[in-house]
């Protein structure tokens, strides 16, 4: 599977998130008290942007910041309505201190 950059692992904090768009997919990054996640940046509910939402790192959880759905950035799941089907996830490789996508 092709990798893309992201950023560098020393410019995504604890808490950070940055975005990208990949072949007309806006996926949001995101580290997670060191988990670094990625997950399609919109709510699955009303195609919102989650890249703004409140981000939980204790729980690797987004809000939506439209209507309120939480998503579990491990799964792309949605853990509260409105939203009840997931968005796609992405694996992350740390390649040095290099943060990397698996796209397919």
């Amino acid at each position: 599977m092709p990798l893309i950059d992201v950023c560098p692992l020393n410019d995504l904090p604890s808490g950070g998130r940055v975005t990208l768009e990949h072949d007309d997919v806006e996926i949001v990054v995101v580290n997670c008290d060191g988990e670094i996640l990625a997950m399609e940046d919109r709510c699955s509910h009303d195609d919102g942007d989650m890249s703004d939402g409140e981000l939980d790192t204790a729980a690797c959880t987004i809000e939506c910041p439209r209507h309120g759905s939480v998503f579990d950035l491990r799964t792309g799941r949605p853990k509260t309505l409105p939203a009840y089907q997931p968005v796609d996830t992405f694996p992350v490789v740390i390649d040095g201190d290099t943060i990397k996508l698996e796209m397919d």
